[in-house]
């Protein structure tokens, strides 16, 4: 790291902070930033002049850039984006560089304590819009939707005197590639996913609708919630729900990465219908605990079930509170988006047919679109 140089760790600390949020500068190509961007900041797309040493177009910009705020500078992979920070320092701004740009921007994790769940830990990666937990209660915790990252997790328990004793997957993902099965079998603990999202994978242990998961003197309590993957499931524990890609604040999971076919996403959403109606029988306050967000939501990110009946808030979920499923398997079908980027070898490896690359950190990078809109 150069001494323009700053942590992309540190800059997410600071994006939601209002008085210390700072001017993000992005200086890739303008198709890059469109597919996924830091929220807030703004594009110049000088990409290819920077790999030329070429500093003209920035010049010229540098009576449109704040003089008294200070200036991050995001690219790929931090090599144009320090030789612009290094450029505005030599003129006079406070700038510095993302290291590893929009890489390292991808790898960034995040911890919350959440107040209004007692015993859960939400770790929020912001660059890729994935969120996995922490669940614990004595000294005993299961860790739920972990990505590749395994550090962020065995730190996190470390930190709280934890032991992790169990891993879990809410479904198969097809965003981001799992890290339960790894850390699992590095702790020597059981791996825990709904059989039909199983695939090819050896060593799991199965959970079912209705049953438990023990952490210390607690449990996890399983409802099996199919729709996003015929294997989805939902975790309660206390007054919290871990809702996974059933539900999410502002929308659902969509139901077509398993089939596209038209026919087979209404059969899905049907039957994610029939799953979100179970979960609103939940209690009011039940604190929904989702497993992707989108960038205006704030972190941490807990929402009370009666507040995400509010058709203002979240749509789809209006229409199973009306009891409308013909609207709510309309709306799914003519509101789907891309697909997530290589969602098609990312559920591969997740199922255990294929074994991860030495692209794997590559393969994940990117927006998330898991969301049914």
């Amino acid at each position: 790291m150069s001494n323009t140089d700053v942590g992309p760790s540190a800059v997410a600390r600071n994006v939601h902070k209002n008085d210390e949020n700072p001017f993000i500068l992005d200086v890739r190509n303008e198709e890059d930033y469109e597919e996924w961007h830091i929220q807030g900041s703004t594009n110049l797309p000088i990409y290819d002049e920077l790999l030329n040493h070429d500093f003209s177009t920035l010049e010229e910009q540098l009576e449109d850039l704040p003089e008294d705020e200070e200036i991050v500078v995001v690219c790929v992979g931090g090599i144009t984006s320090t030789r612009a920070a290094s450029f505005l320092r030599d003129h006079g701004f406070d700038a510095t560089s993302i290291d590893d740009g929009m890489d390292g921007w991808g790898r960034v994790h995040q911890a919350y304590e959440i107040e209004a769940a007692d015993g859960v830990v939400q770790i929020v990666r912001p660059g890729t819009g994935c969120i996995s937990y922490l669940v614990h209660d004595d000294d005993e915790a299961v860790v739920v939707d972990p990505s590749q990252y395994l550090d962020r997790y065995l730190s996190a328990a470390d930190d709280r005197d934890l032991e992790i004793v169990g891993v879990a997957d809410t479904h198969a993902h097809a965003d981001h590639i799992s890290g339960a099965r790894k850390l699992a079998g590095e702790l020597d603990v059981p791996y825990y996913l709904h059989e039909e999202d199983s695939g090819a994978l050896e060593f799991v242990t199965e959970v079912a609708d209705g049953e438990t998961i023990p952490v210390g003197g607690r449990e996890l309590g399983v409802h099996h919630t199919p729709g996003h993957t015929p294997g989805s499931v939902s975790y309660e524990y206390g007054d919290a729900l871990l809702s996974g890609d059933t539900l999410f604040l502002r929308s659902v999971g969509r139901p077509d990465l398993e089939d596209g076919s038209e026919d087979a996403i209404r059969t899905a959403a049907s039957r994610l219908f029939e799953s979100l109606d179970r979960l609103t029988d939940l209690p009011d306050d039940t604190v929904v605990l989702p497993g992707h967000f989108n960038d205006e939501d704030v972190r941490p990110l807990a929402t009370e079930l009666d507040e995400l009946l509010d058709a203002t808030t979240n749509e789809l979920l209006s229409y199973v509170e009306d009891d409308d499923e013909a609207s709510f398997v309309e709306t799914i079908v003519e509101s789907l988006s891309d697909e997530p980027a290589n969602y098609n070898e990312i559920k591969q490896i997740n199922w255990g047919e294929e074994q991860p690359s030495g692209n794997a950190e590559e393969l994940e990078l990117g927006p998330n679109n898991c969301a049914a809109n």
